[in-house]
């Protein structure tokens, strides 16, 4: 079993949960520190400052990992990736912790507010 903390396209309800929810074994909400970026059609979680970003922690076999790191252009580590996948621990539930997809700059993108891909998201429908 695998822990993957999600906060964009992925979670439950969300444009690509198709590619998880074969390989999903579990879903539970969390949050972690950092900031949440908008890169148009999804979210990029950049690990800097104290803001939390809110998401799911998905339990997933090996198989969910591997669909996830191709979705999200993840090749490994030292490669060139889209996001690079990182241990991360969930900012209020203590000892829950698992992987994360994440960039380490803002690349330009602007800072989504409040932290959470789904009420901006919401937001920029309206």
């Amino acid at each position: 079993m695998i822990s993957v903390f999600v906060y964009g396209t992925l979670m439950t309800g969300e444009s690509n949960h198709h590619v998880t929810a074969p390989y999903l074994l579990s879903a539970e909400p969390g949050a972690v520190r950092g900031i949440l970026c908008d890169y148009g059609p999804y979210p990029a979680l950049i690990l800097q400052g104290d803001g939390l970003v809110c998401g799911e922690w998905f339990t997933v076999s090996e198989e969910g990992l591997a669909a996830m790191d191709e979705l999200e252009d993840y090749f490994g580590p030292g490669r060139s990736n889209l996001y690079d996948r990182v241990w991360i621990q969930d900012a209020l539930m203590s000892g829950r912790e698992g992987w994360v997809y994440v960039w380490e700059e803002p690349r330009g993108c602007p800072v989504i507010e409040g932290g959470s891909w789904s009420i901006h998201r919401n937001k920029k429908r309206v």
